[in-house]
C-alpha cells in the first residue's frame, strides 16, 4: 500500500442520506453525503466515487490504498422496524413456545384496551416445543428427541422458513443440546441462517433471551446477505483492507460476526454518533458530555461519564426486547418536521407526529400545509430559506407564516410571532425533559456536564436547552452534519461476553470465577481474531450485582491491575456497588446481602488513535466571516442579527450573541448573552449565560 494516500473510512447509511468521513496519516479529514438507496450499497458506493473525486484519485487506487472501512447501517434496524425480515421458526423446550407472547405481561400502554398485540416475527405455527429438559444446574433431566428436532426442521424447509432461532430452557448452563440441534439443522438444511441463544444471550432470563435470540434470527440473513454483497463490490474494485461494521455496544466487528449476530448492529447508527462525542469531547477537555442529535423526526439524547458512554441492557426495540448490551440512547418524537396542533382541549402541542420527508414542512412547498418545528425556525429567522443545506434547497417562509397563522396564531387569537415563540418554546421544554430522564432520573446532574450539539437541527436548539438545564457550555462539532460517519472512523474493535453466575456475595467461589472470566476472554479473542487491524487489547470486567431480593441489578466495573480477582478486588467492587446503587435509587444497606448474578467481560481491540489536525488561533475578529444581517425573534420584537459564514470562521474567532453561524447541513444558533469560540479542531464551542450569572453582573 502506499502510505501516503492511505485513507481510513467511516460510513453511515441513513434514512436520507449516507455520509462518509475519510482520515489520511497526516489527520487530514474529508466528508461528504450522498442520498441514501434501497440498496444501500449503491449509496455507499456513490459515497466512495463522490470521495475519490474530492480527494483526487481514481476509486480503484483509493480503495486498494485503504486498510480499513467501518460501516454504520440500518439494515437490520429496518429489518425489524419494518417487520420485513426473515421467515423464522423457532425450537424451543415443549410446553414453552408462547413464551415470547407472555412478555412478563410488559404492555407499552397498560390501561390502554385498544393497543394491538406486537406483529409477530414468528407466528405460532412456526414455533415447536421439543422434549428436552436441563435443571437449573445444567444437568439433564430429559434427554434432547433428535427425530423431533429432525420433523420440526423438515416442516419448516416445506413452509419456506429462511431462519431458525433455538431457544431451551437452562441452555446458558449447558449449551450441548441447541449445539446437537444446529449440527442436525446443517444436515437437513445446509446453508440455513441458525441463532443459537446460548451464543446470543447466554445468561438468565427466558423472555429476554427467548426475545433476543429471535430478533437475531429475523434480522440476520438479510444484514449477512448485504454484508457479503457490500465486501464483494469493495473487492472487485480493489479493496484490499478490512471492512468492519459499527455495533450498539459502541465498538466495531468484521463481517461475519457482524452477519451472524445481526441483533448486535440494531442501533449501529445512534452508537457512531455517540462513539465519537466521547472522541470530540476528548479532544475538546469535556470529560462530561450529553449528546443531543436532532434530526428530521427524532431527538436521541445519552450521556458520556469520563469519556465512557452509558451501557444499558433494557432495550425494547419495534416492541421487542433486546437484552444485548447496547448504547443508553433515549428518543423521542421531537424533531424538525414535528407538528405542532392543538388539541381538544385548546393546548398547544407539538409533535410527536412528524410531516416526514413527503410533504415535509409547509415551507418545502411540496404540499404541507400543517406547522412544523422548522417552519417556526424560517419564520423565527433562525434558518436561512435561501440557504438550506448549503442553497441546495430552497425554502418559502411565506408558507411557513401562513401554516403557523391559519393552524396555530388565529385558533388561539394570538399573534403569529408569540404563536411561534409558544411552539418553539414547547418542543425546547420536551427536549429538556428528555435530557432529565437520561441525566438527573438516572443519578446525573446535568450542570455537571456539556451540552454536545449534533445533527440537522440540533445547534438550532441547544442554546435554549443549555439555559433550561443550567448547563454552561455547549460543543456543536465541526463535522456535526456527518458526525455518525466520524464515530465509525474513531471507534475501537469491541467484542462483549456474559455468562450467568448466580451466587451469594459471602459464599462466592473466587477461583471458579477467575476461571470464568478467563473463558470469557479467550472466546472473545477468537472472535476479534484474524483481523490486522490491532494487536493491542484492554480486557473490562464487570459483574451484575443486586440486593438480596431484588428484580433488577446494578453492572459494576471491576477495578483490578491484574487477571485475576482476589478478595480484596471484590470488596472494592461491592463497595461501588453500594454507591451505585444509591446514586441510582436514593438507597443503600451495606449490611444487606448481595447477590450476584452475571459476568459481563468488554476485549476492546484498540485500534491508533485517530489524529485530527490542531490548528492555530488566529485573530478574535470574525468580521471576515461576515455575510450579512436580517431580523430574528428571539422575543416578541425582531432584533437585527448578524449572519456568519461558518467555512470561513478561523481558529480563535469569538463570536458574541446574538448571531447566526451557517453552516452545509446545520445551523448553529449564538442566543444573546451567549459566545461562541471557533476551537483548534474548529468546534464551536458556546458559553451559555444564565439569569443568576446576569443578575451577579448586575448588582456587581
Amino acid at each position: 500500500m502506499n502510505e501516503k494516500n492511505q485513507w481510513v473510512f467511516g460510513i453511515d447509511v441513513g434514512g436520507t442520506f449516507t455520509d462518509l468521513v475519510a482520515v489520511n496519516k497526516d489527520g487530514k479529514m474529508v466528508s461528504t453525503k450522498t442520498p441514501s438507496t434501497p440498496d444501500q450499497s449503491d449509496g455507499v458506493m456513490n459515497g466512495i466515487k463522490k470521495m475519490a473525486e474530492i480527494i483526487g484519485i481514481d476509486v480503484k487506487d483509493l480503495l486498494a490504498n485503504s486498510p480499513l472501512v467501518v460501516h454504520g447501517t440500518t439494515v437490520a434496524t429496518n429489518a425489524l422496524l419494518e417487520y420485513n425480515g426473515a421467515k423464522v421458526g423457532l425450537l424451543t423446550t415443549e410446553g414453552f413456545r408462547d413464551e415470547i407472547e407472555f412478555r412478563r405481561a410488559y404492555k407499552e400502554s397498560v390501561f390502554s384496551p385498544r393497543l394491538e398485540a406486537p406483529y409477530q416475527i414468528v407466528p405460532r405455527r412456526y414455533r415447536v416445543g421439543i422434549p428436552e429438559r436441563l435443571d437449573h444446574t445444567g444437568n439433564v433431566v430429559t434427554k434432547l428427541d433428535e427425530e423431533a428436532v429432525r420433523r420440526a426442521v423438515r416442516g419448516f424447509i416445506q413452509e419456506g422458513v429462511e431462519a431458525v432461532a433455538v431457544c431451551f430452557l437452562f441452555s446458558f448452563m449447558n449449551p450441548s443440546h441447541e449445539i446437537r440441534v444446529k449440527e442436525i439443522i446443517q444436515e437437513e438444511a445446509p446453508g440455513m441462517f441458525v441463532s443459537l441463544s446460548y451464543e446470543v444471550l447466554p445468561q438468565i432470563r427466558e423472555f429476554e433471551r427467548v426475545s433476543t435470540t429471535i430478533v437475531n434470527a429475523f434480522t440476520g440473513p438479510s444484514m449477512q446477505s448485504y454484508l457479503n454483497h457490500l465486501d464483494e463490490r469493495f473487492r472487485e474494485d480493489g479493496f484490499t483492507g478490512e471492512l468492519f461494521v459499527m455495533q450498539s455496544n459502541g465498538g466495531v466487528q468484521n463481517v461475519i460476526q457482524s452477519g451472524k449476530f445481526a441483533a448486535g448492529g440494531l442501533l449501529s447508527g445512534p452508537a457512531g454518533g455517540v462513539t465519537a462525542a466521547s472522541f470530540i469531547g476528548e479532544k475538546s477537555g469535556y470529560e462530561n458530555v450529553i449528546t443531543v442529535d436532532m434530526g428530521g423526526t427524532s431527538y436521541d439524547v445519552s450521556v458520556i461519564e469520563k469519556l465512557n458512554p452509558a451501557i444499558t441492557t433494557e432495550n425494547w426495540i419495534s416492541r421487542y426486547r433486546v437484552a444485548l448490551p447496547m448504547m443508553d440512547i433515549h428518543t423521542i418524537g421531537s424533531g424538525g418536521g414535528s407538528i405542532a396542533w392543538i388539541d381538544s382541549g385548546g393546548a398547544l402541542q407539538v409533535g410527536p407526529r412528524s410531516a416526514g420527508s413527503n410533504p415535509g414542512p409547509a415551507c418545502y412547498g411540496r404540499g404541507g400545509e400543517e406547522p412544523t418545528v422548522t417552519d417556526v425556525n424560517v419564520f423565527l429567522g433562525y434558518i436561512n430559506p435561501d440557504n438550506f443545506l448549503g442553497g441546495e434547497m430552497k425554502l418559502d417562509r411565506s408558507l411557513a407564516e401562513k401554516a403557523i397563522r391559519t393552524r396555530i396564531a388565529e385558533p388561539l387569537g394570538i399573534s403569529t410571532v408569540e404563536a411561534a415563540l409558544a411552539i418553539s418554546q414547547i418542543v425546547n421544554s420536551d427536549m429538556s425533559n428528555a435530557v432529565h430522564f437520561v441525566t438527573t432520573q438516572r443519578g446525573h446532574d446535568p450542570r455537571n456536564f456539556a451540552l454536545m450539539a449534533v445533527g440537522g437541527a440540533g445547534a438550532i436548539h441547544a442554546g435554549k436547552q443549555a439555559e433550561d438545564l443550567g448547563i454552561k457550555t455547549v460543543i456543536v462539532p465541526s463535522l456535526a452534519p456527518v458526525f455518525c460517519a466520524l464515530g465509525d472512523v474513531a471507534a475501537n474493535l469491541k467484542v462483549t461476553e456474559l455468562r450467568t453466575r448466580f451466587e451469594s456475595l459471602k459464599n462466592v467461589d473466587l477461583q471458579a470465577m477467575n476461571a470464568d472470566f478467563e473463558k470469557m476472554e479467550q472466546t472473545a479473542r477468537e472472535k476479534l481474531g484474524g483481523q490486522s487491524v490491532t494487536n493491542q487489547y484492554e480486557t473490562r470486567r464487570f459483574i451484575d450485582m443486586r440486593y438480596a431480593g431484588e428484580v433488577h441489578e446494578v453492572t459494576v466495573p471491576v477495578k483490578s491491575r491484574t487477571r485475576r480477582i482476589t478478595e480484596l478486588n471484590l470488596e472494592a467492587t461491592a463497595a461501588d456497588f453500594h454507591d451505585l446503587h444509591e446514586r441510582m435509587f436514593a438507597h443503600k444497606d451495606p449490611e444487606h446481602d448481595i447477590e450476584i448474578l452475571n459476568l459481563r467481560l468488554d476485549l476492546v481491540g484498540v485500534r491508533e488513535p485517530l489524529k485530527l489536525k490542531e490548528e492555530q488561533f488566529e485573530q478574535e475578529d470574525p468580521s471576515k466571516a461576515k455575510t450579512g444581517e436580517r431580523d430574528m425573534y428571539f422575543d416578541i420584537e425582531p432584533a437585527k442579527t448578524p449572519i456568519f459564514n461558518g467555512s470561513m470562521l478561523e481558529p480563535g474567532n469569538l463570536i458574541v450573541g446574538p448571531a447566526i453561524i451557517e453552516q452545509w447541513g446545520t445551523t448553529i444558533v449564538v442566543y444573546p448573552g451567549h459566545e461562541a469560540l471557533i476551537d483548534s479542531y474548529r468546534n464551536c464551542v458556546i458559553e451559555v449565560k444564565h439569569a443568576q450569572q446576569a443578575t451577579r453582573g448586575g448588582n456587581a
